[in-house]
């Protein structure tokens, strides 16, 4: 399907590959990963034709098409549903001919193939990822100009989906998703029947809907079997083996040295001296693992308040004037709270952000702050207000007038920003570094509360990670809206559900939360085959209609249940196998053999997760489907 050969590239007279190879087959779903700056998308512009390689070449099979999101969000008085329908170009084209043509031949190969690609369900399969993606039924009817860019960034990744390419290309993909619609993309990606290779620093998205993973390291390709976890684990182990055997050769090699040094003049010795020079210069020496990038981030440790820090009483809060987005809230916040803020974008998670960082002013009722709280504010679009002409330090600084160099340069290296990082000029900071720079500037003070709204748009694997210690190290309060499920599990203790104009604790863990969402949406298309078969709930059926019903609806079903049963048998077989893999392990014998034989059992069983974990979700879709049904 995909053929990368010895691939070089340079740009800016830097190497980004060199000699390059992999191999995507057809059909695999595989996750692109590296430190940023290593060549991620540009190896998506190199296979998308944008760019020529100075080396090597690319080969996809003939006639594949290749589907990605443009960088442009699409705009125009152009309904999103009508949008995301003229994706599809072969469809677009024959329902146009259908019009015009009128050969009998010509008419009847117009209405065959678009028998083929099931052009009558195109308008249902529109609205189910429009759906997904958070467009309700009035939604998809506006036209893309009354949304803001990052929404119309949902319907441009919608219309990529719809068109159904053979290989599918996505860069970030959940960067404009919120929570919701993130985990829904998880499961269509997981169940896309074509070719998938999606760059992410999503955890959650690579362990779901990914099987393989592709390393960008050392200028090279470097695929591993499984999703993110699995790769991290591999290679550390890789890594731990490396070293091992780095540190047996350099012993080997001061050995033979030190026989040479000592007999090279020696009439007796001289041949075996010569015999192991010429060893040394055969010796490859294995080069020493390239070290983890090491992210800090340290949030400073607030002086202990008395509770409550914050208190709602019947509190409205809005925009415009007698139309509250949030109605009679009645919340708390105490010091050791990790609140991890649920809903779907628009149901009002950021105004209530704004409302405790100050940022906007209630309607009704009242705010009670303790009267030192100190408040720590992070919103993605903060990064607009950064002067790029400015280094991290000079914003430091001006924020903390009273304070010493030594103790601005030492707040900022808590954050990454050590020595000559600090009089780096924003404008020529990454992404992430920027993110890193608004962690610094919004803890100057030592908060209390830390509020964060999508801090991890910029974030890459490793500083995500970093994000997580450094906010359950942390002292004080948490309030995070995060569309990282990853992020969200391991650093919140509870959740509040932010819906239909409420906040409210949501009893459960984000597993319950992704069924209460299954729930909502299945429940949904219930109400929408009722609508379109014109049938309100109303009396019940005679008893004899009921049971012609449920026979005839066992009979739809029955291919559907056999699956369900068969995929059942399936997951029982991989996890069994996958157990006598992990033993196999465990047990320490296996180290003490040869290395090829450890390696082979973890390519083995990570095959085996990859697919246990692709049988699951088909399952988890059949049977959700088999639920619908029933």
């Amino acid at each position: 399907m995909l053929h990368i050969n010895d691939l070089t590239y340079r740009i800016g007279g830097r190497l980004l590959f060199e000699q390059a190879t992999v191999v995507v087959r057809a059909g695999h779903k595989v996750g692109l990963v590296g430190r940023n700056g290593t060549g991620k998308t540009t190896l998506f512009k190199l296979l998308l034709g944008d760019l020529a390689p100075d080396g090597g070449e690319i080969n996809i099979r003939k006639g594949m098409r290749i589907g990605t999101v443009t960088q442009e969000a699409p705009s125009g008085k152009v309904k999103l549903i009508d949008s995301v329908l003229a994706a599809d170009l072969e469809r677009t084209d024959l329902l146009s001919r259908a019009e015009t043509v009128t050969d009998p031949h010509e008419i009847a190969e117009v209405h065959i193939r678009l028998a083929d690609i099931e052009a009558q369900t195109a308008p249902a399969r529109a609205a189910r990822i429009l759906a997904g993606l958070g467009f309700d039924e009035d939604a998809q009817q506006r036209h893309l100009d009354d949304f803001s860019g990052g929404w119309r960034m949902r319907v441009a990744l919608a219309a990529t989906l719809f068109s159904r390419p053979d290989i599918l290309l996505l860069d970030e993909p959940t960067n404009h998703l919120d929570l919701e619609a993130a985990l829904w993309l998880e499961t269509y990606l997981a169940n896309w029947s074509g070719t998938l290779v999606v760059i992410s620093h999503d955890r959650t998205l690579l362990n779901q809907s990914v099987s393989e993973i592709i390393h960008l390291e050392n200028l090279k390709l470097v695929r591993y079997t499984g999703g993110y976890d699995e790769f991290e684990r591999i290679r550390r182990e890789q890594q731990m083996l490396n070293a091992k055997m780095r540190t047996k050769q350099m012993a080997d090699r001061r050995r033979i040295e030190s026989f040479v040094d000592r007999f090279r003049y020696k009439a007796s010795k001289a041949r075996q001296a010569q015999s192991r020079i010429k060893m040394l210069e055969k010796m490859e020496p294995i080069a020493a693992a390239a070290e983890d990038q090491f992210v800090n981030l340290d949030f400073p440790k607030p002086d202990p308040l008395s509770p409550p820090l914050i208190t709602l009483d019947e509190l409205d809060a809005g925009y415009e004037p007698g139309k509250p987005v949030l109605k009679r809230l009645d919340l708390r916040i105490d010091m050791e709270d990790r609140i991890g803020l649920l809903g779907a974008n628009g149901n009002g998670k950021s105004t209530l952000v704004k409302l405790l960082a100050d940022r906007l002013k209630p309607m009704e009722g009242r705010i009670r702050k303790s009267s030192k709280l100190r408040i720590g504010y992070f919103a993605q679009h903060q990064t607009d207000e950064l002067n790029m002409g400015e280094s991290a330090y000079a914003h430091a600084a001006r924020l903390m007038p009273m304070a010493t160099e030594s103790k601005v340069r030492g707040h900022l290296g808590r954050f990454g920003f050590s020595g000559d990082k600090a009089n780096t000029v924003c404008g020529s900071l990454s992404g992430g570094e920027k993110a890193k720079l608004l962690f610094a500037l919004m803890s100057l003070d030592a908060p209390h509360v830390l509020l964060l709204d999508e801090p991890t748009n910029h974030l890459d694997v490793d500083a995500r990670e970093a994000l997580v210690q450094a906010l359950n190290a942390y002292e004080g309060a948490v309030v995070l809206v995060s569309h990282d499920a990853h992020l969200l599990e391991l650093s919140c203790d509870n959740l509040w559900l932010v819906e239909d104009g409420a906040c409210v604790p949501f009893d459960g863990d984000l597993n319950d939360y992704k069924r209460h969402l299954k729930d909502t949406r299945r429940q949904q298309r219930r109400e929408e085959r009722s609508a379109d078969a014109g049938t309100a709930p109303g009396p019940k059926q005679n008893r004899k209609e009921e049971r012609k019903a449920r026979a005839a609806a066992r009979a739809e079903t029955a291919n559907l249940r056999k699956s369900v049963r068969d995929m059942e048998q399936q997951m029982e077989k991989l996890a069994s196998k996958r157990d006598q893999l992990e033993t196999r392990l465990a047990d320490p014998e296996i180290y003490e053999g040869p290395t090829s034989k450890m390696m082979e059992i973890q390519v083995q069983l990570g095959d085996v997760k990859s697919k246990l974990q692709e049988t699951e979700n088909a399952w988890m879709v059949a049977s959700e489907e088999l639920e619908g049904v029933g």
